[in-house]
């Protein structure tokens, strides 16, 4: 939010791994932008992996197959530093994943698959529109399920890079899906990160969660649509999804509201009477069905933009994937796939946002001016939002308290 069958293998078989491991039997590929492919520390590595899934079950014959002339592959490495629900702005992230294109072919795949989706929701309470979606977000409904080969994506991401656990920890569930032969080592496909299939499940996802809808004795969420979504619904329900419940709802805050309250990383929701209390109403007018409900305050652009209270069930979502982008997007574009409308708060288009580093920069130098004083922590709360528009108004722009990057730029200048 984020997927060998093989005979033991003859003393000499091994010998010429690891000497291919070693020696360089494939040609090397274009390195990563900042890193240097090391020929002997990765063979180090793979040793050690492969005793470690050894360890954990897995015969000598699949790992040595899975790591024949293995290499790292420098495309994962570039692709890891750019996620875009990590690197877009809000709007952007929803422009490129709720696209006209995509919720048409949602509500065709939506009514092609009604039956299957019409069992799902009776077995595991998941509303078919959201398992399209993420069907739709993770693979545009099977179009893309990558076609890196599983084990070299998580090798990569295991020997160097920022994902190493993660790396390491997937490499191991990857070979026990080829020991249980769930699917063939040419045919091991999935992104950069390991997904894999239709819905793009990660391989420790995969065999704790994985379904056999349709009853062939293999979990083949590669080929069969029926066991990807399936697997799908099953996973949501498992992460907590609320049956009946909905994932939220846009909203208004007030003009002076404390912007520290929002957030989905905070461990408990106050109650939807609790937001009432702060002055938070329904973007329509109206009022709130379930006023004991718990929810979470999001606003993925800041204060200028869209609003939204989102309940237990976003965060369900967010399991699949741990973003805020992501989960609004499954969400909207679930909704909008059975015809409901779009967002009707405006998206601040002008200017653009700070990422967290930014933010704190800008706090420093909000202090050097004299304008704040808080904890530099990048969080744009009351008061650092009421040093924003003490500079602003000074400079006679717009007081907005919006952190951007051209209001940063003006503070550097001005200091």
């Amino acid at each position: 939010m984020l997927k060998i069958r093989s005979e033991i293998l003859s003393v000499l078989a091994l010998a010429l791994i690891w000497a291919g491991l070693m020696g360089g039997l494939a040609p090397a590929p274009a390195q990563a932008e900042g890193w240097t492919y090391n020929k002997a520390a990765f063979a180090r590595f793979l040793k050690s992996m492969r005793n470690r899934a050894i360890r954990r079950g897995v015969s000598r014959g699949v790992v040595d197959a899975a790591f024949r002339n293995l290499r790292p592959d420098p495309e994962v490495l570039n692709l890891a530093n750019f996620q875009p629900e990590f690197k877009l702005t809000a709007w952007a992230y929803l422009d490129k994943t709720v696209s006209d294109v995509r919720i048409a072919n949602g509500k065709k795949n939506y009514a092609a698959q009604r039956k299957l989706l019409d069992a799902l929701e009776a077995r595991y309470g998941v509303p078919k529109r959201y398992i399209v979606a993420i069907w739709g977000l993770e693979s545009r409904y099977g179009q893309r399920k990558g076609d890196i080969p599983v084990i070299q994506a998580l090798a990569t991401l295991g020997f160097t890079g920022k994902r190493k656990r993660f790396g390491r920890s997937q490499l191991i569930a990857a070979l026990k899906i080829l020991q249980r032969r769930d699917i063939s080592l040419s045919k091991f496909t999935g992104s950069w990160a390991g997904a894999m299939g239709h819905t793009q499940f990660i391989p420790t996802t995969y065999n704790a969660y994985a379904v056999d809808w349709t009853g062939d004795g293999t979990r083949d969420i590669w080929n069969s649509v029926p066991d990807a979504l399936a697997s799908t619904a099953r996973y949501l329900k498992v992460s907590g999804w609320r049956k009946g419940a909905p994932w939220g709802e846009e909203v208004k805050i007030p003009r002076n509201f404390n912007t520290r309250r929002a957030g989905i990383k905070k461990r408990k929701p106050r109650r939807v009477s609790e937001w009432i209390r702060l002055g938070v109403r329904p973007f329509g007018g109206g009022s709130f069905r379930a006023k004991k409900r718990g929810a979470w305050l999001i606003l993925p652009s800041g204060r200028r933009g869209p609003a939204f209270l989102v309940y237990r069930n976003f965060r369900a979502i967010m399991r699949y994937n741990n973003s805020v982008k992501y989960a609004l997007a499954v969400s909207h574009l679930g909704d909008r796939i059975i015809g409901r409308p779009d967002f009707r708060g405006k998206w601040p288009r002008t200017g653009t946002p700070l990422m967290l580093a930014g933010r704190k920069e800008l706090q420093i130098y909000l202090t050097k001016l004299g304008l704040y004083s808080g904890e530099i922590d990048g969080a744009v709360g009351r008061e650092t939002e009421k040093a924003i528009r003490k500079f602003q108004r000074a400079k006679g722009l717009k007081p907005d308290a919006y952190p951007s990057v051209e209001l940063l730029n003006r503070l550097k200048s001005g200091a």
